[in-house]
């Protein structure tokens, strides 16, 4: 398995990436992986896309290092583990919240969360908010009309209820080439010349689905570099996971 990964500044944005994006290891076998998008309008709105990560980084070590105490990995059902990992991160956030007294609206961003069964290449995500996935060059879309709903509403709620009515669940059986973005993928423009600017689809063709120069690990990296060459530039913040199958 391969997982590819890149982080980038919006060209319209000055001061901070407000995307975050991790991949850590949470049994010998799985791993978790999530796409962050802060809100642009929110306040400090980087702050919520890193907190919430650093806070999905230690519950994913928190589990990994109890897995090499008890010396076995304990088969938990997919679904189940990912949305025990949402609840612990709500419950932190709300605490984190509390003790510092923050805001609804300092806790803002999207968020592509999964799991990934790294021996038989299954997945499980839940995303809240918008953002895109890809599996094996099917495209699937979570799209919001730019008022997308962001986890910091939902810190006080009961967790049971809220969970019951995310609609934005996919369970994969099976996977050779699998993507998680955040909405940043929809803006690349061409601001030298717009008569050549690509399509949509052409963007994440290129990026989720073409496989060229996926030899080097930082195929991504090296996708937006081309792009640029072409004047194709990200003009919001973005954060891509691929990850694909070894042959």
């Amino acid at each position: 398995m391969k997982i590819y990964t890149t982080l980038q500044i919006g060209e319209f944005h000055i001061n901070y990436c407000e995307d975050f994006l991790i991949k850590e290891q949470l049994t010998s076998h799985e791993i978790l992986i999530a796409v962050l998008d802060g809100c642009t309008m929110g306040t400090e709105s980087v702050f919520a896309s890193i907190l919430y990560g650093k806070i999905l980084r230690k519950v994913a070590k928190n589990k990994f290092y109890e897995e090499f105490i008890a010396k076995q990995n304990q088969e938990i059902n997919l679904q189940l583990k990912l949305k025990s990992i949402l609840q612990e991160l709500i419950y932190e956030t709300r605490e984190i919240k509390n003790n510092l007294g923050l805001e609804t609206n300092e806790l803002l961003s999207t968020i592509i969360l999964g799991i990934i069964d790294t021996k038989n290449y299954k997945a499980e995500l839940i995303t809240i908010g918008d953002g895109l996935i890809c599996i094996d060059r099917k495209i699937i879309e979570y799209e919001q009309n730019n008022t997308p709903d962001y986890l910091g509403y939902h810190l006080t709620e009961n967790f049971e209820d809220f969970y019951k009515n995310q609609q934005q669940k996919l369970s994969i059986s099976s996977f050779t080439d699998l993507s998680i973005s955040t909405d940043g993928i929809f803006t690349f423009k061409n601001l030298e010349n717009q008569n050549l600017q690509k399509k949509e689809s052409e963007i994440i063709d290129y990026l989720l689905i073409d496989n060229n120069e996926s030899e080097f690990d930082n195929f991504l990296d090296r996708k937006i570099r081309n792009l640029k060459k072409i004047n194709h530039v990200v003009t919001d913040d973005l954060a891509i996971i691929r990850i694909k199958k070894n042959k």
